[in-house]
């Protein structure tokens, strides 16, 4: 059997062998005093601690990020806040779509959020929204009076408070009273809820994209042709809460079940057709009456002589 030291001989021989063979080959040398170093700890059962160099560790932080394992700060850090709007155009764009075509069976938190909600497109959406129908209805105002020679336009801006304030109030304000709702039938010995409040507001936000087309298309003075657009946008758009939210209440008591979808339809659609009748309101044509000018009556007065 061979020794350590006539392997460690041989080893030499054969690079010896090598570099007779091919004098220009590159060499690459060790330092020994590493060598040394690392043998001696070893051989005195010393701990040999290695420190990771910059490169090793931008490697390590970069896979935190990419793991999506970084650490957010609390609410009043702008790190906070700007997670909830770490989504990208594809996400969104994915989002949008389930919204304007819910399928039987598809639950929208969990086909299409996965886990992972945002504020981005339940903000523009509701943004846009305001634009849509405040602006559209100025414009569907100054079509229908445009006829009247005695009509001049005056743009309404304050519209676009009044759109602003229900549009908002609507999109969080419901979604807290039915997160809050859901979240004390939970505690009511039922396990019902199990969706997060960030959740509700974003199927909420969604749920609202169907309605900007739908304002558009109100410019069309057609009333019958309005009113169908709200019964497709309020069946579209409804689908989607209650594909959602069905499941969560399902095993409540059956009458709190079809209560709660009920009041989840009946808001979505007021919020539609409060929407039209103020903003797109039809203005009753009074045709202008000519004064009638009262009889004369001439009484001659006879003289007596």
């Amino acid at each position: 059997m061979a020794s350590p030291n006539d392997l460690h001989f041989q080893e030499f021989e054969e690079a010896e062998e090598l570099l007779s063979a091919d004098p220009g080959a590159s060499t690459l040398s060790m330092a020994a005093s590493n060598t040394a170093t690392t043998a001696a700890a070893a051989a005195g059962g010393e701990d040999v601690k290695l420190d990771l160099s910059e490169d090793e560790e931008g490697h390590e932080e970069s896979s935190e990020l990419l793991g999506g394992q970084k650490a957010t700060g609390g609410f009043w850090t702008f790190e906070y806040y700007q997670s909830f709007f770490n989504v990208d155009t594809v996400q969104v764009l994915d989002r949008v779509k389930g919204s304007v075509m819910p399928l039987p069976g598809r639950n929208f938190i969990k086909h299409h959020l996965r886990s992972n909600p945002d504020l981005y497109g339940p903000f523009w959406i509701c943004v846009t929204l305001v634009f849509s129908v405040s602006i559209s209805g100025n414009l569907s105002s100054f079509l229908s009076e445009m006829e009247d020679s005695a009509y001049h336009y005056r743009p309404q801006f304050h519209r676009v408070t009044i759109a602003a304030v229900v549009i908002f109030m609507y999109a969080w304000l419901v979604p807290i009273g039915l997160w809050g709702f859901l979240t004390w039938r939970q505690g009511a010995e039922r396990q019902t809820g199990g969706y997060s409040f960030l959740e509700t507001v974003c199927v909420y936000g969604y749920s609202l994209f169907i309605y900007i087309p739908t304002s558009v298309l109100w410019i069309i003075p057609f009333e019958w042709l309005r009113w169908t657009l709200i019964l497709v946008a309020i069946v579209i758009s409804g689908s989607v809460l209650v594909l959602t939210f069905w499941p969560v209440v399902r095993d409540d008591t059956k009458v709190m079940a079809v209560a709660t979808v009920a009041t989840i339809v009946v808001l979505h659609t007021l919020l539609a057709v409060g929407c039209k009748m103020y903003f797109f309101q039809i203005a009753d044509h009074v045709p202008p009456t000519t004064p009638s000018t009262p009889p004369i009556h001439i009484t001659l007065a006879t003289q007596s002589h």
